[in-house]
Protein backbone atom coordinates (compact mmCIF):
# COMPACT_ATOMS: atom_id res chain seq x y z
CA UNK A 1 0.00 0.00 0.00
CA UNK A 2 1.55 3.52 -1.56
CA UNK A 3 2.08 5.59 1.35
CA UNK A 4 -0.80 8.67 1.62
CA UNK A 5 1.28 11.05 3.71
CA UNK A 6 4.22 12.95 2.28
CA UNK A 7 6.35 16.17 3.26
CA UNK A 8 5.60 19.19 1.94
CA UNK A 9 8.02 20.53 -0.33
CA UNK A 10 9.58 24.11 1.47
CA UNK A 11 8.31 26.53 -0.58
CA UNK A 12 4.87 25.59 -0.05
CA UNK A 13 5.51 25.33 3.83
CA UNK A 14 7.06 29.03 3.33
CA UNK A 15 3.82 30.19 1.39
CA UNK A 16 1.76 28.34 4.54
CA UNK A 17 3.50 30.19 7.35
CA UNK A 18 3.66 33.24 5.09
CA UNK A 19 -0.13 33.13 5.44
CA UNK A 20 -0.02 33.54 9.30
CA UNK A 21 3.02 35.54 9.32
CA UNK A 22 2.41 38.19 5.88
CA UNK A 23 -0.89 38.97 5.72
CA UNK A 24 -0.41 42.59 4.14
CA UNK A 25 2.11 45.34 2.88
CA UNK A 26 2.09 46.70 6.32
CA UNK A 27 3.29 43.14 7.97
CA UNK A 28 6.36 43.30 5.54
CA UNK A 29 7.00 46.72 7.44
CA UNK A 30 6.50 45.71 10.70
CA UNK A 31 8.90 42.74 10.63
CA UNK A 32 11.93 44.24 8.55
CA UNK A 33 11.73 47.28 11.02
CA UNK A 34 11.82 45.23 14.38
CA UNK A 35 14.48 43.28 12.48
CA UNK A 36 16.97 46.43 11.89
CA UNK A 37 15.71 47.61 15.82
CA UNK A 38 16.98 44.32 16.74
CA UNK A 39 20.07 45.04 14.68
CA UNK A 40 21.63 48.04 16.97
CA UNK A 41 20.56 50.58 14.24
CA UNK A 42 20.75 53.83 14.89
CA UNK A 43 19.17 55.44 11.59
CA UNK A 44 16.30 53.69 9.76
CA UNK A 45 14.60 54.62 6.52
CA UNK A 46 11.23 52.88 5.75
CA UNK A 47 10.52 53.51 1.28
CA UNK A 48 7.45 52.17 0.22
CA UNK A 49 5.85 52.16 -3.05
CA UNK A 50 2.13 51.63 -4.17
CA UNK A 51 1.13 51.30 -0.07
CA UNK A 52 3.73 48.14 -0.23
CA UNK A 53 2.17 46.48 -3.33
CA UNK A 54 5.67 47.29 -5.27
CA UNK A 55 7.97 47.86 -2.87
CA UNK A 56 8.94 47.68 0.70
CA UNK A 57 12.36 48.50 1.42
CA UNK A 58 13.90 49.35 4.95
CA UNK A 59 17.36 50.54 5.25
CA UNK A 60 19.55 50.74 8.49
CA UNK A 61 23.03 51.15 9.80
CA UNK A 62 22.89 48.42 11.89
CA UNK A 63 25.75 45.52 12.71
CA UNK A 64 24.79 43.98 9.44
CA UNK A 65 25.26 40.14 8.68
CA UNK A 66 28.42 38.14 6.90
CA UNK A 67 27.78 35.98 4.06
CA UNK A 68 26.84 32.94 5.90
CA UNK A 69 24.42 35.01 8.41
CA UNK A 70 22.83 36.36 5.30
CA UNK A 71 22.24 33.27 3.02
CA UNK A 72 20.83 31.58 6.78
CA UNK A 73 18.59 34.07 7.37
CA UNK A 74 16.13 33.16 4.83
CA UNK A 75 16.23 29.68 6.17
CA UNK A 76 13.21 28.73 8.12
CA UNK A 77 13.76 29.03 12.12
CA UNK A 78 17.39 30.46 11.53
CA UNK A 79 17.54 33.13 13.81
CA UNK A 80 20.49 34.24 16.20
CA UNK A 81 17.59 35.15 18.86
CA UNK A 82 17.28 31.62 20.94
CA UNK A 83 19.60 28.41 21.23
CA UNK A 84 17.62 26.64 23.47
CA UNK A 85 14.10 27.00 24.52
CA UNK A 86 14.78 28.30 27.87
CA UNK A 87 15.94 31.21 26.08
CA UNK A 88 12.42 31.66 24.96
CA UNK A 89 11.36 32.80 28.83
CA UNK A 90 14.17 35.42 28.79
CA UNK A 91 13.41 37.35 25.45
CA UNK A 92 14.61 40.86 25.14
CA UNK A 93 14.35 41.34 21.10
CA UNK A 94 11.69 42.14 18.83
CA UNK A 95 11.97 38.77 16.49
CA UNK A 96 13.14 35.71 17.43
CA UNK A 97 11.12 32.58 15.37
CA UNK A 98 13.06 32.84 12.21
CA UNK A 99 9.72 32.34 10.14
CA UNK A 100 9.94 36.47 8.79
CA UNK A 101 12.42 36.50 6.18
CA UNK A 102 11.70 32.92 4.63
CA UNK A 103 8.02 33.77 4.96
CA UNK A 104 8.17 36.98 2.89
CA UNK A 105 10.95 35.59 0.62
CA UNK A 106 8.74 32.99 -0.40
CA UNK A 107 5.75 34.85 -1.79
CA UNK A 108 8.29 38.16 -3.25
CA UNK A 109 11.30 39.08 -5.01
CA UNK A 110 13.45 40.05 -2.50
CA UNK A 111 16.72 41.46 -2.83
CA UNK A 112 19.01 42.73 0.31
CA UNK A 113 22.68 44.05 0.64
CA UNK A 114 24.49 43.98 4.01
CA UNK A 115 27.71 45.07 5.39
CA UNK A 116 29.49 43.82 9.02
CA UNK A 117 32.09 46.58 9.87
CA UNK A 118 34.62 43.92 10.02
CA UNK A 119 34.54 43.09 6.29
CA UNK A 120 35.67 44.97 3.37
CA UNK A 121 32.61 44.83 1.22
CA UNK A 122 29.04 44.14 1.40
CA UNK A 123 26.99 41.05 0.29
CA UNK A 124 24.49 40.89 -2.20
CA UNK A 125 21.60 38.07 -2.08
CA UNK A 126 18.52 37.89 -4.60
CA UNK A 127 15.59 35.47 -3.55
CA UNK A 128 12.75 35.08 -5.97
CA UNK A 129 9.31 33.06 -4.43
CA UNK A 130 12.30 31.00 -2.14
CA UNK A 131 14.94 30.51 -4.96
CA UNK A 132 17.70 32.15 -4.81
CA UNK A 133 19.11 33.61 -7.82
CA UNK A 134 22.03 35.64 -7.66
CA UNK A 135 24.50 35.91 -4.39
CA UNK A 136 27.33 38.51 -5.35
CA UNK A 137 29.43 41.21 -3.71
CA UNK A 138 28.25 44.61 -3.34
CA UNK A 139 29.38 48.05 -2.53
CA UNK A 140 26.88 49.37 0.25
CA UNK A 141 27.71 51.18 3.56
CA UNK A 142 27.61 49.21 6.94
CA UNK A 143 24.35 48.16 7.69
CA UNK A 144 21.20 46.06 5.79
CA UNK A 145 18.99 46.93 3.04
CA UNK A 146 16.25 44.68 2.36
CA UNK A 147 13.89 45.43 -0.58
CA UNK A 148 10.54 43.59 -1.29
CA UNK A 149 9.22 43.92 -4.51
CA UNK A 150 6.01 42.42 -6.20
CA UNK A 151 4.53 41.05 -2.81
CA UNK A 152 1.92 38.04 -3.54
CA UNK A 153 3.63 38.08 -7.10
CA UNK A 154 2.59 33.99 -7.23
CA UNK A 155 -0.22 34.19 -4.70
CA UNK A 156 -2.50 36.40 -7.11
CA UNK A 157 -5.67 35.49 -5.02
CA UNK A 158 -4.24 37.13 -1.71
CA UNK A 159 -2.79 39.87 -4.03
CA UNK A 160 -6.81 40.41 -4.88
CA UNK A 161 -7.38 40.90 -1.17
CA UNK A 162 -5.48 43.43 -0.45
CA UNK A 163 -7.51 46.92 -0.27
CA UNK A 164 -7.31 50.12 -1.85
CA UNK A 165 -3.70 51.94 -1.33
CA UNK A 166 -4.68 54.30 1.04
CA UNK A 167 -5.64 51.92 3.34
CA UNK A 168 -3.15 49.84 2.94
CA UNK A 169 -0.74 53.04 3.61
CA UNK A 170 -2.75 53.67 6.54
CA UNK A 171 -1.88 50.35 8.33
CA UNK A 172 1.85 50.62 7.16
CA UNK A 173 1.37 53.99 8.85
CA UNK A 174 0.38 52.00 12.14
CA UNK A 175 2.47 49.57 11.80
CA UNK A 176 5.53 52.38 11.58
CA UNK A 177 3.73 54.17 14.53
CA UNK A 178 4.62 51.58 16.57
CA UNK A 179 7.81 50.79 16.25
CA UNK A 180 8.82 54.55 16.52
CA UNK A 181 6.78 55.28 19.30
CA UNK A 182 8.62 52.17 20.79
CA UNK A 183 12.54 53.49 19.99
CA UNK A 184 12.60 57.47 20.49
CA UNK A 185 16.23 56.76 20.82
CA UNK A 186 16.33 55.99 17.13
CA UNK A 187 16.16 58.34 13.90
CA UNK A 188 13.47 57.09 11.71
CA UNK A 189 12.75 58.63 8.67
CA UNK A 190 9.43 57.19 5.86
CA UNK A 191 9.01 58.06 2.01
CA UNK A 192 6.09 57.03 0.45
CA UNK A 193 6.35 57.33 -3.38
CA UNK A 194 8.92 59.85 -3.28
CA UNK A 195 7.67 61.95 -0.56
CA UNK A 196 8.89 62.03 2.79
CA UNK A 197 6.04 61.53 5.31
CA UNK A 198 8.08 61.19 8.60
CA UNK A 199 11.61 62.64 9.23
CA UNK A 200 12.16 62.16 13.13
CA UNK A 201 15.52 62.91 14.74
CA UNK A 202 16.59 61.14 18.34
CA UNK A 203 14.07 62.64 21.04
CA UNK A 204 12.50 62.25 24.52
CA UNK A 205 9.09 60.15 24.26
CA UNK A 206 7.60 63.22 24.48
CA UNK A 207 9.08 64.52 21.41
CA UNK A 208 8.51 61.49 19.76
CA UNK A 209 4.72 61.35 19.99
CA UNK A 210 4.73 65.32 19.00
CA UNK A 211 6.68 64.72 16.29
CA UNK A 212 4.22 62.01 14.68
CA UNK A 213 0.52 63.02 15.85
CA UNK A 214 1.90 67.09 15.65
CA UNK A 215 2.73 70.30 18.37
CA UNK A 216 -1.08 70.42 19.57
CA UNK A 217 -0.48 67.40 21.72
CA UNK A 218 2.62 68.68 23.71
CA UNK A 219 -0.73 70.08 25.88
CA UNK A 220 -2.45 66.94 25.81
CA UNK A 221 -0.46 65.20 27.65
CA UNK A 222 -0.65 64.10 31.32
CA UNK A 223 2.61 62.12 32.28
CA UNK A 224 2.52 58.71 34.16
CA UNK A 225 5.47 57.38 36.06
CA UNK A 226 5.56 54.35 38.53
CA UNK A 227 7.87 52.13 40.25
CA UNK A 228 7.29 48.86 41.98
CA UNK A 229 9.03 45.49 42.21
CA UNK A 230 6.35 44.01 39.73
CA UNK A 231 6.42 46.56 37.03
CA UNK A 232 7.90 50.09 36.00
CA UNK A 233 5.03 52.23 34.48
CA UNK A 234 6.01 55.43 31.97
CA UNK A 235 4.01 57.24 29.45
CA UNK A 236 1.04 59.65 29.13
CA UNK A 237 -2.69 59.47 29.02
CA UNK A 238 -4.95 62.21 26.84
CA UNK A 239 -6.56 64.65 28.73
CA UNK A 240 -10.70 63.46 29.17
CA UNK A 241 -10.78 66.95 27.16
CA UNK A 242 -9.46 65.29 23.97
CA UNK A 243 -10.78 62.21 24.12
CA UNK A 244 -12.10 60.40 20.57
CA UNK A 245 -15.12 57.57 19.99
CA UNK A 246 -12.33 55.80 18.25
CA UNK A 247 -9.73 53.89 19.41
CA UNK A 248 -6.15 54.99 17.42
CA UNK A 249 -5.05 56.92 20.23
CA UNK A 250 -4.07 53.65 22.32
CA UNK A 251 -0.73 52.84 22.78
CA UNK A 252 0.81 49.96 25.36
CA UNK A 253 3.74 48.61 25.21
CA UNK A 254 6.03 45.74 27.03
CA UNK A 255 9.29 45.96 27.17
CA UNK A 256 9.50 48.40 24.40
CA UNK A 257 7.26 45.62 21.92
CA UNK A 258 3.94 47.28 21.10
CA UNK A 259 1.10 44.46 22.00
CA UNK A 260 -3.03 44.64 22.47
CA UNK A 261 -4.47 43.92 25.73
CA UNK A 262 -7.93 44.18 26.35
CA UNK A 263 -7.72 43.52 29.56
CA UNK A 264 -4.93 46.50 30.59
CA UNK A 265 -7.02 48.67 28.42
CA UNK A 266 -10.06 48.24 30.84
CA UNK A 267 -7.38 48.82 33.74
CA UNK A 268 -7.40 52.39 32.00
CA UNK A 269 -10.80 52.71 31.25
CA UNK A 270 -11.22 52.03 34.89
CA UNK A 271 -9.15 54.65 35.59
CA UNK A 272 -11.06 57.34 33.60
CA UNK A 273 -13.98 56.45 34.95
CA UNK A 274 -16.53 59.41 35.87
CA UNK A 275 -14.01 61.56 33.42
CA UNK A 276 -15.15 60.85 29.66
CA UNK A 277 -18.62 61.60 27.86
CA UNK A 278 -20.46 58.59 26.67
CA UNK A 279 -19.19 56.83 24.04
CA UNK A 280 -15.74 58.12 24.31
CA UNK A 281 -12.23 56.45 24.88
CA UNK A 282 -9.23 56.81 26.93
CA UNK A 283 -6.12 57.76 25.03
CA UNK A 284 -2.82 56.77 26.05
CA UNK A 285 0.87 55.67 25.23
CA UNK A 286 1.87 53.53 28.22
CA UNK A 287 5.03 51.58 28.58
CA UNK A 288 5.63 48.66 30.50
CA UNK A 289 8.85 46.90 31.80
CA UNK A 290 8.50 43.90 33.43
CA UNK A 291 10.50 40.93 34.08
CA UNK A 292 10.79 38.76 30.71
CA UNK A 293 10.75 35.89 32.43
CA UNK A 294 6.93 36.81 33.91
CA UNK A 295 5.00 37.36 30.17
CA UNK A 296 4.77 34.86 27.20
CA UNK A 297 5.22 36.38 23.55
CA UNK A 298 4.63 33.03 22.20
CA UNK A 299 1.25 32.82 21.47
CA UNK A 300 0.38 34.39 18.58
CA UNK A 301 2.57 34.43 14.98
CA UNK A 302 2.56 38.17 15.13
CA UNK A 303 3.69 38.69 18.62
CA UNK A 304 1.06 41.03 19.42
CA UNK A 305 -0.93 39.34 22.72
CA UNK A 306 1.35 38.61 25.46
CA UNK A 307 0.11 36.56 28.52
CA UNK A 308 0.82 37.76 32.18
CA UNK A 309 1.81 35.53 35.08
CA UNK A 310 0.62 38.06 37.58
CA UNK A 311 -2.12 40.54 35.64
CA UNK A 312 -4.49 40.57 38.47
CA UNK A 313 -1.28 42.73 40.41
CA UNK A 314 -0.44 44.43 36.83
CA UNK A 315 -4.24 45.87 36.33
CA UNK A 316 -4.46 46.90 40.03
CA UNK A 317 -0.78 49.01 39.38
CA UNK A 318 -2.01 50.13 35.91
CA UNK A 319 -5.38 51.43 37.02
CA UNK A 320 -3.87 53.03 40.07
CA UNK A 321 -1.19 54.84 38.12
CA UNK A 322 -3.26 56.32 35.96
CA UNK A 323 -5.65 57.51 38.28
CA UNK A 324 -2.98 59.03 40.39
CA UNK A 325 -1.59 61.12 37.48
CA UNK A 326 -4.61 62.27 36.39
CA UNK A 327 -5.81 63.05 40.15
CA UNK A 328 -2.19 65.28 40.34
CA UNK A 329 -3.18 66.96 37.47
CA UNK A 330 -6.57 67.47 38.24
CA UNK A 331 -8.28 66.53 35.59
CA UNK A 332 -11.67 66.66 35.82
CA UNK A 333 -14.68 67.71 33.59
CA UNK A 334 -15.43 71.45 33.37
CA UNK A 335 -18.12 73.37 32.03
CA UNK A 336 -17.52 76.57 29.19
CA UNK A 337 -18.36 79.36 31.13
CA UNK A 338 -17.02 81.50 27.97
CA UNK A 339 -20.11 80.13 25.37
CA UNK A 340 -22.65 82.66 25.42
CA UNK A 341 -25.92 80.72 25.02
CA UNK A 342 -27.87 83.94 24.30
CA UNK A 343 -26.27 83.81 21.49
CA UNK A 344 -27.49 80.77 19.72
CA UNK A 345 -30.14 80.57 17.16
CA UNK A 346 -32.78 78.40 17.78
CA UNK A 347 -32.78 75.48 14.79
CA UNK A 348 -36.61 76.72 14.10
CA UNK A 349 -34.77 80.06 12.67
CA UNK A 350 -32.65 78.57 10.54
CA UNK A 351 -35.15 79.66 7.58
CA UNK A 352 -36.36 82.73 8.21
CA UNK A 353 -35.58 86.20 7.13
CA UNK A 354 -34.56 88.76 9.24
CA UNK A 355 -37.34 91.72 9.66
CA UNK A 356 -37.16 95.30 10.85
CA UNK A 357 -38.81 95.41 13.95
CA UNK A 358 -42.11 98.51 13.58
CA UNK A 359 -41.47 101.76 14.82
CA UNK A 360 -43.77 104.22 15.90
CA UNK A 361 -43.07 107.84 16.89
CA UNK A 362 -45.27 110.76 18.64
CA UNK A 363 -45.32 113.13 16.46
CA UNK A 364 -47.17 115.66 18.93
CA UNK A 365 -43.88 115.50 21.32
CA UNK A 366 -42.43 118.43 21.86
CA UNK A 367 -39.39 118.59 23.92
CA UNK A 368 -39.12 122.19 24.59
CA UNK A 369 -43.02 122.14 25.80
CA UNK A 370 -43.10 121.90 29.61
CA UNK A 371 -46.57 121.51 29.56
CA UNK A 372 -46.12 118.42 27.43
CA UNK A 373 -48.42 115.95 29.24
CA UNK A 374 -47.79 112.52 28.04
CA UNK A 375 -50.07 111.09 29.40
CA UNK A 376 -52.43 113.23 27.33
CA UNK A 377 -50.60 112.42 24.36
CA UNK A 378 -52.51 110.33 21.56
CA UNK A 379 -49.37 108.25 21.65
CA UNK A 380 -49.26 105.50 24.45
CA UNK A 381 -46.24 102.98 25.04
CA UNK A 382 -47.89 99.99 24.96
CA UNK A 383 -45.94 97.14 27.21
CA UNK A 384 -48.39 94.77 25.93
CA UNK A 385 -49.48 92.35 28.24
CA UNK A 386 -50.09 90.00 25.72
CA UNK A 387 -46.12 89.63 25.18
CA UNK A 388 -46.83 86.59 22.89
CA UNK A 389 -47.53 88.68 20.00
CA UNK A 390 -43.88 89.28 19.26
CA UNK A 391 -43.65 85.77 18.73
CA UNK A 392 -46.97 85.53 15.98
CA UNK A 393 -44.54 85.56 12.66
CA UNK A 394 -43.42 82.00 13.98
CA UNK A 395 -46.84 80.20 14.09
CA UNK A 396 -46.54 77.47 11.11
CA UNK A 397 -49.70 78.02 9.48
CA UNK A 398 -49.03 74.74 7.93
CA UNK A 399 -47.01 71.33 7.88
CA UNK A 400 -46.75 68.59 5.52
CA UNK A 401 -45.42 64.91 7.05
CA UNK A 402 -44.31 61.52 5.45
CA UNK A 403 -46.76 58.35 7.01
CA UNK A 404 -43.68 56.31 7.17
CA UNK A 405 -45.97 53.36 7.10
CA UNK A 406 -47.57 54.11 3.58
CA UNK A 407 -44.81 56.14 2.02
CA UNK A 408 -47.36 59.29 1.04
CA UNK A 409 -47.85 62.77 2.09
CA UNK A 410 -50.56 63.63 4.28
CA UNK A 411 -51.59 67.35 4.33
CA UNK A 412 -52.50 69.12 7.79
CA UNK A 413 -53.70 72.34 8.26
CA UNK A 414 -53.00 71.98 11.89
CA UNK A 415 -49.54 70.36 13.00
CA UNK A 416 -49.65 67.69 15.23
CA UNK A 417 -48.22 68.15 18.98
CA UNK A 418 -44.68 67.12 19.36
CA UNK A 419 -42.92 66.44 22.64
CA UNK A 420 -38.99 65.60 23.73
CA UNK A 421 -38.66 62.60 25.89
CA UNK A 422 -35.41 62.05 27.76
CA UNK A 423 -33.62 64.98 25.88
CA UNK A 424 -33.44 62.42 23.30
CA UNK A 425 -36.36 61.56 21.35
CA UNK A 426 -38.69 62.95 19.51
CA UNK A 427 -42.46 61.72 19.85
CA UNK A 428 -45.06 62.26 17.08
CA UNK A 429 -48.54 61.16 17.86
CA UNK A 430 -50.62 60.26 15.00
CA UNK A 431 -54.33 58.76 14.26
CA UNK A 432 -53.84 55.19 14.96
CA UNK A 433 -49.91 55.21 16.17
CA UNK A 434 -47.36 57.22 17.47
CA UNK A 435 -43.43 57.60 15.90
CA UNK A 436 -41.01 57.44 18.56
CA UNK A 437 -37.92 59.66 17.00
CA UNK A 438 -34.07 59.69 17.70
CA UNK A 439 -33.79 63.01 17.34
CA UNK A 440 -30.34 63.04 16.46
CA UNK A 441 -29.82 60.36 13.95
CA UNK A 442 -32.86 62.24 11.99
CA UNK A 443 -30.97 65.38 12.17
CA UNK A 444 -28.06 63.05 11.05
CA UNK A 445 -29.77 62.35 7.79
CA UNK A 446 -31.31 66.04 7.26
CA UNK A 447 -27.88 66.66 7.28
CA UNK A 448 -26.06 64.21 5.32
CA UNK A 449 -28.60 65.16 2.39
CA UNK A 450 -27.95 68.35 2.69
CA UNK A 451 -24.18 68.56 2.24
CA UNK A 452 -24.00 65.69 -0.05
CA UNK A 453 -26.31 67.29 -2.12
CA UNK A 454 -24.18 70.24 -2.30
CA UNK A 455 -21.47 68.34 -2.93
CA UNK A 456 -22.25 66.81 -6.02
CA UNK A 457 -24.13 69.97 -7.37
CA UNK A 458 -21.15 71.72 -6.85
CA UNK A 459 -23.37 74.51 -4.90
CA UNK A 460 -22.18 74.72 -1.69
CA UNK A 461 -22.59 78.09 -0.17
CA UNK A 462 -19.87 79.42 1.68
CA UNK A 463 -19.30 82.07 4.07
CA UNK A 464 -16.32 84.28 4.35
CA UNK A 465 -14.33 84.38 7.99
CA UNK A 466 -13.47 87.65 9.77
CA UNK A 467 -10.63 85.56 10.84
CA UNK A 468 -8.99 82.84 9.25
CA UNK A 469 -8.98 79.79 11.04
CA UNK A 470 -5.36 77.82 10.57
CA UNK A 471 -4.46 74.48 11.76
CA UNK A 472 -0.95 72.00 11.56
CA UNK A 473 -1.89 68.70 9.68
CA UNK A 474 0.41 66.12 10.38
CA UNK A 475 1.84 63.28 7.78
CA UNK A 476 -1.60 60.81 8.24
CA UNK A 477 -4.08 64.38 7.39
CA UNK A 478 -1.96 65.41 5.31
CA UNK A 479 -2.00 62.02 3.26
CA UNK A 480 -5.88 62.31 3.85
CA UNK A 481 -6.27 66.37 2.75
CA UNK A 482 -5.13 65.24 -0.84
CA UNK A 483 -7.87 63.19 -1.28
CA UNK A 484 -11.07 64.75 -0.19
CA UNK A 485 -10.24 68.85 -0.59
CA UNK A 486 -12.03 68.97 -3.64
CA UNK A 487 -14.90 67.58 -1.94
CA UNK A 488 -14.13 69.95 1.17
CA UNK A 489 -14.45 72.95 -1.55
CA UNK A 490 -17.44 72.01 -3.25
CA UNK A 491 -19.02 72.19 -0.32
CA UNK A 492 -18.46 75.44 0.99
CA UNK A 493 -15.26 75.41 2.65
CA UNK A 494 -12.32 77.83 1.09
CA UNK A 495 -9.11 76.29 1.60
CA UNK A 496 -5.08 76.91 1.13
CA UNK A 497 -2.31 74.51 2.04
CA UNK A 498 1.18 76.69 2.85
CA UNK A 499 4.18 75.69 3.13
CA UNK A 500 4.23 71.81 4.21
CA UNK A 501 1.40 70.97 6.50
CA UNK A 502 -0.15 74.60 7.07
CA UNK A 503 -3.64 74.89 6.93
CA UNK A 504 -5.42 77.92 6.22
CA UNK A 505 -9.18 77.90 6.05
CA UNK A 506 -10.37 81.14 5.07
CA UNK A 507 -14.33 80.30 4.50
CA UNK A 508 -16.87 77.28 5.33
CA UNK A 509 -20.46 75.95 4.59
CA UNK A 510 -23.20 78.19 6.17
CA UNK A 511 -24.27 75.22 8.45
CA UNK A 512 -21.15 75.07 10.05
CA UNK A 513 -20.06 76.96 13.14
CA UNK A 514 -16.80 78.93 12.95
CA UNK A 515 -16.25 77.30 16.53
CA UNK A 516 -16.97 74.05 15.27
CA UNK A 517 -14.68 74.48 12.07
CA UNK A 518 -11.10 72.72 13.08
CA UNK A 519 -12.86 70.11 14.51
CA UNK A 520 -14.94 69.27 11.67
CA UNK A 521 -11.96 69.32 9.56
CA UNK A 522 -9.76 67.09 11.81
CA UNK A 523 -12.30 64.74 11.45
CA UNK A 524 -12.75 64.67 8.35
CA UNK A 525 -9.08 63.83 7.71
CA UNK A 526 -9.18 61.57 10.90
CA UNK A 527 -12.03 59.40 10.74
CA UNK A 528 -10.77 56.34 9.32
CA UNK A 529 -12.64 54.02 12.16
CA UNK A 530 -13.22 51.43 9.58
CA UNK A 531 -11.40 50.04 6.20
CA UNK A 532 -14.94 50.12 4.95
CA UNK A 533 -15.38 53.55 4.91
CA UNK A 534 -13.50 54.41 2.00
CA UNK A 535 -13.48 50.95 0.57
CA UNK A 536 -16.98 51.12 -0.29
CA UNK A 537 -18.58 54.56 -0.53
CA UNK A 538 -16.85 57.67 -2.19
CA UNK A 539 -14.26 60.55 -0.51
CA UNK A 540 -17.74 63.05 -0.93
CA UNK A 541 -19.82 60.51 0.59
CA UNK A 542 -17.60 60.30 3.45
CA UNK A 543 -17.39 63.51 3.73
CA UNK A 544 -20.80 64.05 3.82
CA UNK A 545 -21.28 61.75 6.85
CA UNK A 546 -18.35 63.62 8.52
CA UNK A 547 -19.68 66.52 8.85
CA UNK A 548 -23.38 65.04 9.61
CA UNK A 549 -21.71 63.87 12.56
CA UNK A 550 -20.12 66.38 13.57
CA UNK A 551 -22.70 69.13 13.19
CA UNK A 552 -25.84 66.80 13.97
CA UNK A 553 -28.02 67.44 17.33
CA UNK A 554 -26.77 65.26 20.26
CA UNK A 555 -28.81 62.87 22.56
CA UNK A 556 -28.85 65.12 25.47
CA UNK A 557 -29.74 68.52 23.49
CA UNK A 558 -32.73 70.36 24.92
CA UNK A 559 -35.39 71.45 22.09
CA UNK A 560 -38.12 73.94 21.88
CA UNK A 561 -41.50 72.93 20.41
CA UNK A 562 -40.79 74.71 17.80
CA UNK A 563 -37.23 73.43 16.96
CA UNK A 564 -38.71 69.86 17.23
CA UNK A 565 -41.64 71.00 14.78
CA UNK A 566 -38.71 72.40 11.94
CA UNK A 567 -36.65 69.39 12.17
CA UNK A 568 -39.30 66.68 11.91
CA UNK A 569 -40.42 68.89 9.09
CA UNK A 570 -36.73 68.65 7.19
CA UNK A 571 -36.53 65.29 8.11
CA UNK A 572 -39.85 63.77 6.71
CA UNK A 573 -38.38 65.80 3.63
CA UNK A 574 -35.65 63.67 3.16
CA UNK A 575 -35.14 61.22 0.52
CA UNK A 576 -34.53 58.25 3.29
CA UNK A 577 -36.45 58.36 6.45
CA UNK A 578 -35.55 54.55 7.77
CA UNK A 579 -31.74 54.99 8.73
CA UNK A 580 -29.21 57.55 9.43
CA UNK A 581 -26.23 57.64 7.17
CA UNK A 582 -24.66 55.14 9.54
CA UNK A 583 -27.29 52.74 8.62
CA UNK A 584 -29.08 52.90 12.14
CA UNK A 585 -32.66 52.93 12.50
CA UNK A 586 -34.15 56.27 13.37
CA UNK A 587 -37.72 56.12 14.50
CA UNK A 588 -39.92 53.18 15.99
CA UNK A 589 -44.21 52.92 15.76
CA UNK A 590 -45.75 51.84 18.45
CA UNK A 591 -49.52 51.68 17.47
CA UNK A 592 -52.59 52.03 19.10
CA UNK A 593 -53.62 48.28 19.59
CA UNK A 594 -50.28 47.93 20.54
CA UNK A 595 -50.29 50.02 23.64
CA UNK A 596 -53.81 49.00 24.67
CA UNK A 597 -52.94 45.48 24.15
CA UNK A 598 -50.27 46.16 27.33
CA UNK A 599 -52.89 48.37 29.52
CA UNK A 600 -54.45 45.52 29.88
Amino acid sequence: MSAKISLLPDHVANQIAAGEVIQRPASVVKELLENAVDAQAETIQLVIKNAGKTLVQVIDDGVGMSNTDLRLAFERHATSKINVAEDLFELTTKGFRGEALASIAAIAHVETHSKAEADEVSHSLKIEGSKVVDQSLSTQPNGTSIAVKSLFYNIPARRNFLKSDQVELRHVIDEFHRVALAHPEIKFQFFNNGDELFDLPVSNLKQRITGIFGNKWDAQLVPIEEKTSLAQIKGFAVKPAFAKKTRGQQFFFVNDRFIKSPFLHHAVSAAFEGLLRPGYQPGYFLYLDVDPKSIDINIHPTKTEVKFEEEQNLYAILRSAVKHSLGIFQVMPSLDFEQNTAMEVPYSFKDKTAVPPPIQVDSNFNPFNDNYNSASSSFVSKKDSHWEGLYSGLKEEGSTFVNPQKESLIEVTESPKVFQLFLKYIVCPLKTHMLVIDQGRAHQRVLYERFLNSITNKKGVSQQLLFPVEMNLNPQQLDEFQHVDAALEMLGFQLILKSKNRLVIKGAPDHCPTSKIETVIESILSDHEEESSLEHFSHADQVAKTMAKCLSIKSGEHLEAKEQQALLDDFFGCKETTVSPFNRQIFITLEKTEIEKKLN
